[in-house]
């Protein structure tokens, strides 16, 4: 009966087996068949011209006195006040996300579940730059997360009109900043938005002068297929201005294969294929590009873990190292909260990790830009 009983049990230690494998295995089948939109694409109409001259279509702006996620710092924060601040431009990640239901490939504006969750976004994220500027955010008509998912022309078509939008919020960000030092940032889908901006409205032209810094976070840039199209160099030190940031967070043992074979899919914003490239990876703890640095120099990871009390600053509990795959190893699993993505992907949490470092990093460079 015990061998009986323990053979019972080996069966079922099996099936968990082969059940874990099924499923790393078929997850990205599964994903899409979950996540990505079933409806025809269908080509949203451009906003009115003058959409983004109404406060209705920020999540924060300056004017927005009350309930501005932007203005939030954890407690016990506290900054010395910079020369000037400059206008920063805050792209918000992918906050429409959805499953089994009829969902389209861009969010509505204003719906309720995408907009709340872009709201955390700017709490978390961008008010990391609130010491340095005055931060501007839009709402858009972001892509499905979905359209990351297919390879068919839908999810590039939803990604487009996106773009549009966020291309429309920046000429309305520039009418109202005409003069004055910029920040642009942004995350995951935002960043890629911010890169296509980069090319397309600001390299080669005047306000490319006016960039203190860009931080690209959380989107792959291949050091030499998209940079040299993008007006801006790769950050190679701390407080360096007019430069660009970017770092990809996995904890170890890490396995950053899926965005590295998407990766080496695309053509880079110079033409040349991003195969085969380097990605870039600035350390966010050094400021400087690749390197290591210990968790003792992290100034503050935000912990956002206790839904019922608000978000704290522990330092010293992560470090950052600058993989030769180009992705940041940030050491052993550490617990952010439950949106760590399948391979030790930190992506959610590119920022929090290293929030009080961001935002040390922010005003640094702002001052050099300032002196130069």
């Amino acid at each position: 009966m015990a061998r009986k009983f323990l053979y019972v049990i080996a069966g079922l230690i099996v099936l968990v087996i082969v059940g874990k494998l099924a499923y790393g295995i078929l997850q990205p089948q599964l994903m899409r068949i979950a996540m990505v939109p079933r409806e025809a694409f269908s080509d949203l109409q451009p906003l009115p011209a003058d959409a983004y001259d109404k406060q209705a279509m920020w999540i924060a702006r300056p004017d927005i006195l009350k309930d501005n996620p932007a203005l939030w710092t954890p407690q016990g924060v506290k900054d010395a006040p910079v020369p000037e601040k400059a206008a920063v431009f805050f792209i918000h990640p992918t906050s429409y996300i959805t499953t089994f239901s009829n969902a389209h490939w861009n969010a509505p504006i204003g719906e309720k579940e995408a907009d709340a969750t872009a709201r955390r976004f700017v709490t978390g994220q961008a008010s990391a730059f609130n010491a340095a500027g005055n931060i501007w955010a839009p709402r858009y008509r972001q892509a499905n997360f979905g359209a990351f998912l297919t390879d068919g022309p839908e999810g590039d078509k939803a990604l487009a009109v996106a773009y549009r939008d966020v291309a429309q919020a920046f000429a309305a960000f520039l009418k109202a900043n005409p003069a004055g030092p910029l920040i642009l940032a942004g995350h995951s889908q935002g960043s890629r938005h911010l890169l296509q901006l980069l090319r397309e409205q600001v390299a080669g032209k005047p306000v490319e002068k006016r960039i203190a810094a860009v931080y690209a976070v959380g989107w792959p840039i291949s050091v030499e297929a998209d940079l040299p199209a993008l007006g801006l160099p790769a950050c190679a030190r701390a407080a360096q201005a007019h430069c660009i940031v970017s770092w990809q967070s996995y904890a170890e043992p890490a396995d950053p294969s899926a965005v590295i074979e998407t990766f080496g899919k695309k053509t880079g914003y110079t033409g040349k294929p991003r195969k085969g490239t380097h990605m870039l990876c600035t350390n966010p703890i050094t400021g400087a590009f690749n390197g290591a640095a210990p968790a003792s120099a992290n100034r503050g990871t935000l912990d956002s873990r206790d839904a019922g009390k608000p978000p704290r600053l522990l330092s010293g509990i992560v470090p950052a190292r600058c993989d030769t795959s180009g992705v940041l190893m940030i050491g052993e699993p550490v617990d952010m909260g439950p949106f760590t993505l399948p391979g030790n992907n930190y992506h959610v949490y590119d920022y929090s990790l290293f929030w009080a470092n961001v935002r040390n990093d922010a005003r640094q460079r702002l001052a050099a830009f300032l002196k130069s």
